[in-house]
């Protein structure tokens, strides 16, 4: 008997139906540990070109890659350098992204032509599963209008895509909370493009030396999440240390914080992240209280900074895209 695939966004938890889904060549969004993934089969120029639309993402703004084990790589890389294999031995599956010289088999559709692609092994079980089942290359970015806040739970995939996309794979929340790590790991050097789940100081363990980053780009890119705007809520957002001295009216304002702070409490709306400062908390909860601040119909929303570190790096990376106005 065939399986019947919606036409229409739908939550499900039948992973037989997601992989179907996508070999059909339809757009299932799936859970990764990172945030939820707006996915279509990176082989079939016809889905990745619907998850553009989708999204109404600019052409020349890559995707990245989903693969189950490293088997696929002899068939969508063209080489490995030994930092690559360094990386991948060290944090794959997990939430880091390679750019790495990609084959002919990878339309140019999915690296905006570059000669090179975005790809990652992803931990979180139910996408494994997913992948393993379908087997097949995943092009997924995340599954949100483009530019747009990223969603962390199946709920935030079906509010802001609703029926542009045919399923919608429910792994509960993600747990890491923000994107993958990106970094360029050819014979011309290793280079950070996007913080991410994978912090730079871990990387700079495996490696044994310092990288270089280069997180910003206004054209074209090689990867994803480097354009000076992006992550961005539709209030405007401004980030500062000097919270308590800006001239606003708190009565209309959101506040998002690291710890709590009782000079916040005339706020109209405050998100405070963790208890304690713990950084990975605070990332897994980021995009889920961004959103629930620009939902409030207020005229400003305010975010205190994060410590320059580990995964704060990641959070102020969101932070200062999501605040920059072309």
């Amino acid at each position: 008997m065939s399986v019947v695939i919606p036409t229409t966004g739908l939550i499900t938890s039948d992973v037989a139906l997601a992989a179907e889904t996508l070999r059909a060549g339809k757009l299932c969004a799936f859970a990764t540990e990172t945030v939820y993934g707006l996915g279509g089969n990176a082989l079939d120029e016809q889905a990745v070109a619907r998850i553009f639309a989708a999204k109404n993402r600019p052409h020349f703004d890559p995707l990245i890659v989903h693969v189950v084990s490293e088997q696929w790589l002899q068939r969508l890389v063209r080489e490995m350098s030994p930092e690559a294999r360094q990386l991948a031995a060290a944090f794959w599956p997990g939430p880091l992204t390679l750019v790495l010289p990609k084959t002919d088999l990878v339309p140019d559709l999915v690296t905006s032509g570059l000669p090179s692609v975005a790809i990652r092994i992803p931990a979180h079980p139910l996408a494994r599963e997913l992948l393993a089942r379908v087997d097949l290359p995943i092009a997924a970015p995340s599954a949100n209008p483009f530019g747009q806040l990223s969603p962390t739970t199946a709920q935030h995939v079906a509010d802001s895509l609703g029926e542009k996309i045919d399923l919608i794979l429910d792994g509960g929340p993600a747990t890491v909370g923000v994107e993958s790590t990106v970094v360029s790991a050819s014979s011309h050097g290793v280079e950070l493009l996007r913080h991410g789940g994978i912090t730079q100081e871990q990387i700079e363990s495996v490696l044994g030396f310092s990288v270089t980053t280069r997180t910003q780009h206004s054209g074209a890119a090689p990867s994803p999440g480097m354009l000076l705007q992006h992550y961005a809520p539709t209030t405007p957002l401004i980030v500062t240390d000097d919270w308590r001295t800006v001239q606003i009216d708190r009565r209309r304002a959101g506040l998002m914080l690291l710890t709590p702070d009782t000079s916040a409490a005339d706020f109209a709306a405050v998100e405070t992240l963790t208890s304690d400062g713990d950084l990975t908390t605070a990332a897994a909860r980021f995009f889920a209280a961004m959103r629930r601040l620009d939902q409030q119909d207020l005229e400003v929303l305010i975010a205190q900074p994060f410590p320059e570190v580990g995964l704060g790096r990641a959070l102020n990376d969101r932070l200062k895209r999501a605040a920059h106005r072309r």
